[in-house]
């Protein structure tokens, strides 16, 4: 089994906070879509004819691609590989696209699972964020969406935003949790070099929440959460009744997959893919016939370093028995030794020879991180 991910690198806008790549020439979104098909069919091979389960549309905004674009590159890549009968076929969607008449369109082309970037059901903050829409039309989103027959839909939220406070954030996870919504993905506010939050920051004209108010948001985010019965199946992602994101699962759990468009990553088991940044010079490099990805191997530390990092995040955790089988006892002992101290702490939790993170351990998951890996 494998997965297909498909970066779409084109915004109406650009949000305050976002680092990923992306650009506002929608100009360029024909000759994209022909670059696309172009790497496509010159990647063929790269899954090894394996059965595709999943695929995925990310950005930058998807939805800016109309309901026909959707159909024709879902119709052209069926031709490509044999896509699961049952795959998951997720679109990352901005609330304001989200009309009814769209909907309708992208179920008929193929999408069956949404991921709506909600962010936060504040309105000053949304503004303060750059996003396109409101509050408003967050919640008729959802609502659109389901009366449109979508049975998997994920939102989109950050906490530990400036002047974000306990009962917003609250009011924030409630409106999830009143709403057809069946995945949750939360994470916490960074500061990327480049972004005007950045810029604001260093400027003092932004002030960053405290960490003690961070910790509040993401405790109050795991309780009610499980209160409304959404399982915390990873770091950042809460699942009702296991629809967990088998796209990112798929990640998390060493599968194979090919990533197509600028900055899109690939990953076959023993290297790793990531093609040129720009937009423009991946259509470049397709017309002129020139390199647009750089490529590593992956040394066996790396591969080990790959399991640590991947597994840690997930409630399947990582097993000694996997490490001893594909990495041998030397690094089984390593990380017996090295999780020592976090179990002393109860940061780390060991049960049937699986390594899990407790709460605590979700706190300082970065640091825990780096010291199981082998530098």
């Amino acid at each position: 089994m494998a997965g297909i991910y498909i970066h779409i690198p084109f915004c109406r806008q650009k949000c305050n906070y976002c680092d990923f790549y992306k650009t506002l020439n929608t100009l360029l979104i024909p000759k994209f879509l022909a670059t696309l098909k172009k790497e496509a069919e010159k990647r063929k091979q790269y899954l090894n004819n394996e059965l595709v389960e999943t695929i995925y549309f990310g950005g930058g905004t998807p939805s800016v691609l109309g309901e026909q674009k959707l159909y024709n590159l879902l119709a052209f890549l069926d031709k490509q590989w044999k896509i699961d009968s049952n795959a998951e076929i997720t679109l990352e969607a901005n609330p304001d696209d989200l009309t009814a008449t769209y909907l309708n369109g992208i179920r008929q082309a193929g999408i069956n699972r949404l991921s709506i970037g909600i962010q936060s059901f504040q309105d000053k903050l949304l503004e303060r964020m750059n996003r396109r829409h409101n509050s408003e039309q967050a919640v008729q989103a959802v609502e659109n969406a389901a009366k449109a027959g979508f049975q998997n839909i994920s939102v989109d939220l950050i906490y530990g935003l400036p002047e974000l406070t306990e009962t917003e954030w609250q009011d924030n996870l409630d409106h999830v949790f009143q709403l057809p919504v069946h995945h949750l993905s939360a994470y916490h506010l960074t500061y990327h070099k480049g972004t005007p939050f950045y810029s604001w920051l260093k400027k003092g004209t932004l002030k960053e929440l405290s960490e003690t108010e961070s910790i509040r948001q993401f405790n109050m985010l795991i309780d009610l959460a499980q209160k409304n019965g959404f399982e915390h199946y990873e770091i950042s992602n809460f699942a009702k009744n296991e629809i967990y994101s088998r796209h990112n699962t798929s990640y998390w759990t060493g599968k194979k997959y090919l990533g197509l468009g600028p900055s899109a990553h690939s990953f076959d088991g023993s290297s790793r893919r990531w093609n040129v940044l720009d937009t423009e010079d991946y259509i470049q490099a397709f017309e002129n016939n020139t390199g647009y990805f750089e490529e590593e191997f992956l040394t066996p530390e790396d591969k080990f370093n790959e399991y640590i990092l991947t597994r840690i995040r997930t409630q399947w955790g990582i097993s000694f028995d996997y490490v001893r089988q594909n990495f041998g006892k030397e690094k089984a002992d390593y990380l017996e030794k090295q999780i020592s101290k976090y179990k002393e702490t109860k940061k780390i939790i060991v049960k049937n020879n699986i390594i899990t993170l407790s709460r605590e351990g979700f706190f300082i998951s970065d640091e825990i991180m780096s010291d199981l890996m082998i530098i």
